[in-house]
């Protein structure tokens, strides 16, 4: 069962197109991801789904739903949460404080209960302090919980902003970028907690990653960019035989090695 497609989704800004015609399907229960070269236009067909940028033209489906035109502060509540290449945290705030944001969608107490704090106001506090600590012990981080972020290491602070979208409780995970910057032990972290998510909760994960190691360990399918276009997809093993993705993509880094 699809969760996410695209068709004949392009991007222009002004005479260039970023993004030409891309038709894909994000499958229920898939790891999903989008590799290329850089300037391939990833990033911004993420930008895309997120509704961050308008597409100019082509549609977006979601859980069978049109959200083509649905702004980006309502794709929590449909189930889409997304990371950002750019770390995206409150520095100064706790870990714990940070991972509470993302259960800001699913508080629905009216103003009064919220502001005695009191009935449906004080329950749904306790239930998402509740959730905010089932989210630390998964991504084990219980001994930083009360830390600001901004005193932890890149690779903390990357868990917690996966936190934090994990506090949506989505259907579909975006990750831009998780593992940028990472260490190779923190690397291997987070491409494993991404299996978990999978194989424990089931959900759905559509990545953009250049780690090729993480991309063809952990994922179901892979689709390649290049210049905005798509020039092949399928299964890891599929895609790294591919001389088109060897010629833009994988022979471009081995050449470099």
């Amino acid at each position: 069962m699809s969760l996410l497609k695209l068709e004949n989704v392009t991007k222009k800004f002004g005479g260039l197109t970023a993004v030409s015609d891309i038709g894909l399907t994000v499958e229920q229960g898939q790891i999903y991801s989008l590799i290329g070269p850089n300037g391939a236009g990833k990033t911004t067909l993420f930008n895309l789904v997120s509704s961050i940028f308008p597409v100019t033209s082509g549609r977006i489906f979601f859980d069978e739903k049109d959200i083509t035109e649905v702004p980006t502060h309502a794709l929590a509540s449909l189930g889409i949460a997304r990371t950002f290449q750019n770390l995206a945290v409150f520095k100064h705030e706790t870990v714990v404080n940070n991972i509470l944001v993302g259960l800001h969608s699913h508080l629905k107490a009216d103003p009064f209960s919220a502001a005695v704090f009191w009935g449906r106001a004080r329950n749904e506090e306790i239930r998402a302090r509740e959730r905010a600590e089932e989210i630390i012990e998964f991504l084990e981080i219980e001994e930083l919980r009360d830390l600001p972020v901004g005193t932890l290491s890149y690779g903390q602070q990357k868990r917690v902003e996966l936190g934090r979208a994990l506090a949506v409780r989505p259907k579909l995970l975006l990750l831009d970028e998780m593992v940028s910057g990472m260490n190779q032990e923190e690397r291997e972290e987070i491409g494993r907690f991404v299996l978990d998510l999978k194989e424990e909760l089931g959900m759905t994960v559509f990545m953009v990653e250049h780690d090729m190691g993480i991309v063809m360990d952990i994922s179901d399918h892979v689709c390649v960019m290049n210049h905005g276009a798509k020039i092949a997809e399928g299964t890891p093993d599929e895609v790294s035989n591919n001389s088109d993705v060897i010629d833009a993509y994988l022979g471009s880094r081995r050449k470099s090695a």
